[in-house]
């Protein structure tokens, strides 16, 4: 188990490293960071989150999750709403922009998707999806998105 393990760990490593250079090189192609991608997408997918829940999505802490947001308002992608129950409450939705780009990078990364897929059969491209699904799940019932400290190796 132990040697499956460290196998993951290191095909893991490999796929996250790639595909975070990639995404690093083309949010450059939208005019956003790759955690203005992130932040994006998680508010087009929610219809409206706040700054807390923005920043428990992305595992940021809620000063960076706010310049995240802030550059988005900027550049006219989200907008700051009070919340209709409680105008204390402010929400970040997208604008009509804001949904076209996130609209148009999901088109973009899908094609690519489907090129790597292409090589695959049917069974096997299925099996993708559902074990990528099941390690993304895993993976973020493990995280402390409180804004926690790391752990203390002893």
């Amino acid at each position: 188990m132990l040697v499956d393990a460290r196998a993951l760990a290191d095909a893991l490593s490999e796929l996250i490293r790639v595909v975070q250079f990639r995404d690093r090189d083309r949010a450059c192609c939208y005019d956003i960071s790759v955690s203005q991608c992130y932040a994006l997408k998680g508010v087009v997918d929610a219809g409206a989150l706040t700054i807390n829940d923005l920043a428990a999505h992305l595992y940021l802490d809620k000063s960076t999750a706010s310049r995240v947001a802030n550059a988005l308002v900027d550049k006219a992608l989200l907008v700051r709403q009070a919340d209709e129950a409680d105008g204390r409450v402010v929400r970040l939705t997208a604008t009509a922009a804001g949904t076209a780009v996130c609209t148009r990078i999901e088109s973009d990364l899908a094609g690519e998707y489907a090129e790597l897929l292409g090589d695959f059969e049917p069974e096997v491209r299925a099996a993708i999806t559902r074990v990528v699904t099941r390690l993304g799940r895993s993976f973020a019932a493990r995280v402390d998105a409180s804004g926690g400290s790391c752990c203390v190796v002893g």
